[in-house]
């Protein structure tokens, strides 16, 4: 048994130094689900259809007050109305019911960008509103990105943004005309100049791709 010891020492020590094959990688985990399909809307307008692809799954409570308005057909007959323009090929174009009463259903929870984090870029549609938790039927598309839109906890006052939603998939053509048409020199306070002399009447506002 004393003479067998070395050389169990020697394959001990054999065996220390091998080179084992690497171990194989851990399987990685599980890609998460993919979230709902965006819900498209069609609004329907004398110049064109308009198509928005609303993002439920960022903004549940602001894509679904828009869906109230669009199923009960309440948007039926409004217009764009408004077009703001922050330097040439930048601003936006403003639709909705326009607090007509018989149209306008109660105001919703602000949902600002730094939570659902959507962004003011070309194309968003967001909604219109005094202070946060005011917005109700009348909501805007901005054309060319303006991130000053976006919340910023960082700044003093109202920082809150405003509550972005959705993305314009088809007819940004014509809100690109629309921030070019003319306007009238009226209008109500904090608007004046800004009012489009001819609005553009939305015939129709329906779930679906058009």
């Amino acid at each position: 048994m004393i003479a067998r010891l070395p050389l169990l020492l020697l394959a001990a020590g054999a065996l220390a130094g091998a080179q084992l094959p690497p171990a194989a990688p851990a399987p990685a985990p599980p890609a998460p689900p993919p979230g709902p399909p965006p819900t498209l809307v069609t609004l329907v307008t004398d110049q064109g259809p308009v198509v928005i692809a609303l993002d439920s799954s960022k903004a549940p409570v602001t894509s679904a007050n828009f869906l109230r308005y669009v199923d009960q057909h309440r948007f039926d007959g409004s217009s764009f109305y408004r077009a703001v323009k922050v330097a040439p090929g930048y601003g936006l174009v403003q639709g909705g019911v326009r607090n007509a009463p018989k149209k306008v259903l109660p105001p919703i929870r602000h949902e600002p960008t730094s939570t659902t984090g959507l962004t003011h870029k070309d194309g968003t549609i967001s909604m219109a509103r005094a202070a946060p938790g005011t917005a109700s039927g009348d909501f805007f598309i901005v054309i060319g990105d303006i991130p000053s839109m976006d919340a910023d906890p960082s700044k003093p006052g109202d920082n809150q943004g405003f509550a972005a939603f959705g993305q314009v998939v088809q007819g940004m053509d014509l809100m690109r005309h629309l921030l070019d048409a003319p306007v009238s020199a009226d209008g109500p306070a904090g608007m004046k100049g800004e009012m489009l002399a001819q609005p553009v009447k939305i015939l129709s506002a329906r779930r679906g791709g058009g």
